[in-house]
């Protein structure tokens, strides 16, 4: 849900509810500051998933995160003035959330 840290309502039907957070916007940098955007791929300890996404939810420059199935828990998306910063604000905070046991972040190229 775009502007909310609320979780989205389970799917109708299903036996398990999606939940996806959102901070509340992208960072918007001042005019002719190029945004770095990258895809934070996040592994946890078993049955904390859940716990972990809500946490990521709420770091400033995620602009969405949401849990998945495969080799990775969850992946959440965030926005930075540069790799720097990125890696300072939202990659180290997501490493020293409690049950995160390793990250892969794939920074978005602009082609």
């Amino acid at each position: 849900m775009a502007g909310s840290n609320t979780p989205s309502s389970a799917t109708p039907g299903s036996s398990r509810e999606h939940r996806s957070f959102a901070y509340d916007g992208p960072v918007v940098p001042h005019e002719g500051v190029p945004v770095v955007s990258a895809y934070i791929l996040i592994q946890t300890e078993v049955g904390k998933a859940s716990n972990v996404t809500r946490e990521i939810g709420q770091i400033k420059g995620i602009s969405t995160v949401d849990g998945v199935t495969g080799p990775y828990d969850v992946i959440a998306r965030g926005e930075a003035a540069d790799l720097d910063e990125l890696a300072k604000s939202i990659v180290m905070p997501i490493q020293a959330v409690e049950g995160v046991t390793r990250t892969l972040t794939c920074p978005v190229l602009q082609l």
